[in-house]
Order: structure tokens, then sequence, then C-alpha cells
């Protein structure tokens, strides 16, 4: 399903997410790892519905089998279109460029400040500092921009 690298990387969000560190991840897990991305208020009936995705307790076994379920036949765009989505609460189509970069420059895999400034240079803002990650995300899975 998954090579070794990968299960890697799903082990790293699975600790992140596992915020108390109790080797399962529920729904105030859940709501702290929302609290540390940004959104604050999300509701109980939100968090209630991903638990119950689950055929039980949410362990790193279960987490990669369901990720493995989500994934299978998964266009790549459009997983990556709705992480960025996770960030657009307003639903308009761009984030903050600052936010970005900050999450960027202090979650998980850390971006350094050079390569914040190549993706920049690649995809720069607009005149009011927002980035458009719908075209980003066709250029990371097209490798050019729509026309």
């Amino acid at each position: 399903m998954f090579d070794q690298s990968q299960i890697q990387e799903f082990k790293e969000a699975f600790t992140i997410m596992d915020q108390n560190r109790d080797g399962f991840i529920d729904k105030e897990d859940l709501r702290d790892t929302f609290a540390a991305l940004g959104r604050i208020n999300v509701k109980n009936e939100e968090l209630e519905a991903m638990v119950k995705e689950a055929p039980g307790p949410i362990n790193f076994t279960v987490f990669l089998t369901m990720f493995g379920e989500k994934l299978k036949g998964t266009d790549p765009e459009e997983t990556i279109l709705h992480a960025f989505k996770v960030f657009d609460t307003e639903g308009k189509g761009f984030i903050k460029a600052d936010f970005i970069k900050e999450k960027l420059m202090t979650q998980a895999d850390r971006f350094s400040e050079e390569e914040i400034k190549q993706m920049f240079a690649a995809f720069p803002p607009d005149v009011c500092g927002n980035l458009d990650y719908r075209n980003l995300c066709y250029v990371i899975t097209h490798g050019e921009e729509k026309d």
C-alpha cells in the first residue's frame, strides 16, 4: 500500500496529531490539531463525524489503513487542493501568503527561508498578499500553469 518513506511521514503526522501522546487520536486531539493550524472554533459535530469514520479507536494502524482507503484512486491534485481548503474557511480560493509562510516554516517538515523565497518567486502572491492555491495545486501536479 505505502512505501517505507510514506509510512514514516504518516507516523510523523500521527505523532503530531496525537496531542496527548496516548497512542490514539480522539476528538480532543483533533480539536488541538485544528487549533494549532489556526482553526479555533471547530464544531463538536464535525469532530465526532471525523472520529466515527474509523471502525474503532484510532491507533496508528487504523490511521494508516484509513488513509490507504481514502487515497486509493485519489487524484493527487484533489488531495493537495483539499489540504489547502482546510485553511480557506471562507472558500475564496486563496490564502494569505504570510499565513502559509508561517505554517510552512513552523510545522512538520519545515521549509527554510530560501525554500519560501523560491516558492514565492514561482508563485508570487497578489498585491493584497494572497496566494492562489488552486493554481499552485495545478502546477504542482501538472508542471505548468492553466491558461
